[in-house]
């Protein structure tokens, strides 16, 4: 599934949305509640490291079972060291991929999160390099029902 970068979060302006108490219901509708609880910075809640944070947009469908979809955004985090089970954005042999990272039990294989893809295994000799760990997903709703 490849990447294509969209920048580094330090270039965006801070942009404060009103973030209302009451939470939205998911089930049976309950009547809203006119009480703003705070502003909320979208930087805020979805960038941890600025100078370390960038976005990248998916291609491809290899994520889907993760909850990423091709044209979703992805927040990258590179300050954090990937661990076993983080979702990954890598290159491998010089092609950028976003994948889960299986560590434990050895080998090493990049592990796409669709049936229809195959694992990947990190052989000696292979060129990986990891980029940054996806800490957050932004994906635009269509409307009108259309997907």
């Amino acid at each position: 599934m490849p990447c294509i970068l969209l920048g580094d979060s330090s270039s965006f302006l801070r942009l404060n949305i009103p973030l209302f108490l009451e939470r939205v219901s998911a089930g049976f509708p309950s009547p809203a509640e006119d009480y703003i609880e705070k502003t909320l910075d979208l930087n805020e809640l979805c960038v941890q490291h600025p100078a370390a944070t960038f976005f990248v947009r998916v291609e491809g469908e290899s994520m889907i079972g993760a909850g990423i979809f091709p044209g979703d955004v992805l927040v990258v985090d590179r300050s954090l060291r990937a661990q076993h089970g983080d979702i990954i954005i890598a290159s491998l042999e010089s092609e950028m991929t976003v994948k889960e990272l299986h560590l434990n039990p050895p080998p090493v294989y990049l592990l796409p999160r669709n049936p229809a893809y195959q694992p990947i295994l990190i052989e000696e000799g292979m060129v990986l390099e990891v980029f940054g760990v996806v800490t957050n997903v932004v994906r635009s709703l269509k409307r009108g029902g259309k997907s």
